[in-house]
């Protein structure tokens, strides 16, 4: 069977990844083109060791080259205000091209592979949300899919030496997207992510806690939900895990908890640790924020792939 050819635009650290990724485990999909902006970029250094066309002209570049009219998917690794911008152009010259958006343009619907692939099959632009949503998300579902979950709250700490230039530009759409994506994905009546470049040395892994206020429900049945969810993430992110137990705060109706703004809620409480550890394709394995994000954006082309070839 055919495979259909990729390009992914931006070289950077998230972008190099994925081209890793692509070369060493795609089934359904062939890597075809790295783009970029910077001619000196490590990215398209490395794109050219490994055999891979490369252009330094940008989007425009891509679409002067003759493998363009070929290509299926494009990756859009750049930043979000140059997604709309890239969505626009290459849907200009074809309007059916498939656009996996790894910035927080959010364009297309929100998408996380273990909540809610499946119902955006046949989308021609989807959002992998970013990386700490892609970590968090699927936790806060879990909690969702047992009780109704009235507020969740994540914060993802990730090593300041894996954020690069196209990151950190991005610092309030990652709020702003993610806050969102845990209501519209997670299913929380109201979303709060908070986001830490932590510039210890040596660089720490990427930590994520999620704080899920939920009406009362069945602790064993919430923690096997998260477990089995993790389990989940870990299908395509290996180094996925619970760093401990999931932890419970029982919030009784006679001494209810505030939220600023939200008011007060009695409920449960439950908190989530979670640990990535990235594969060490590129960066080390404290970017797991890397991995996270590459690895759900490769699960849903590859899906996205399988479902066309079958069609």
């Amino acid at each position: 069977m055919n495979k259909l050819k990729v390009a992914i635009i931006g070289s950077g650290n998230i972008g190099t990844d994925l081209m890793i990724k692509i070369l060493r485990n795609a089934k359904h999909l062939e890597m075809a083109v790295m783009v970029g902006i910077d001619p000196a970029s490590d990215g398209l250094a490395r794109a050219q060791r490994m055999g891979v066309a490369t252009t330094h002209e940008g989007v425009e570049g891509l679409t002067r080259m003759d493998v363009f009219k070929d290509i299926d998917f494009v990756f859009d690794a750049t930043s979000a205000g140059a997604h709309v911008k890239n969505d626009a152009f290459l849907r200009s010259i074809n309007p059916g091209i498939r656009l996996i958006d790894l910035t927080p343009a959010a364009i297309g619907p929100y998408c996380v592979p273990v909540v809610n692939l499946e119902q955006n099959l046949d989308q021609l632009n989807v959002n992998m949300v970013t990386c700490g949503g892609q970590a968090t998300i699927p936790m806060v579902a879990a909690v969702s899919r047992v009780a109704k979950v009235h507020y969740a709250e994540i914060v993802a700490s990730i090593a300041s030496k894996s954020a690069g230039p196209g990151t950190r530009a991005n610092i309030d759409e990652f709020t702003e997207t993610t806050s969102k994506a845990i209501e519209v994905i997670g299913g929380a009546a109201k979303g709060k992510a908070i986001i830490v470049m932590n510039p210890a040395e040596p660089p720490l892994i990427m930590r994520d806690t999620v704080f899920v206020l939920s009406e009362a429900a069945d602790q064993a049945l919430v923690e096997a939900s998260i477990v089995e969810m993790a389990a989940a993430v870990q299908a395509y992110v290996p180094g996925y895990r619970l760093k401990q137990k999931v932890q419970f705060d029982v919030i009784p109706e006679d001494a209810p908890m505030n939220i600023p703004g939200l008011g007060k809620f009695s409920g449960l409480k439950t908190s989530v640790f979670l640990e990535v550890e990235g594969a060490a394709h590129y960066l080390p394995a404290y970017a797991g924020n890397l991995d996270i994000m590459t690895s759900a954006a490769l699960a849903t082309a590859e899906r996205m792939a399988q479902s066309m070839q079958q069609a």
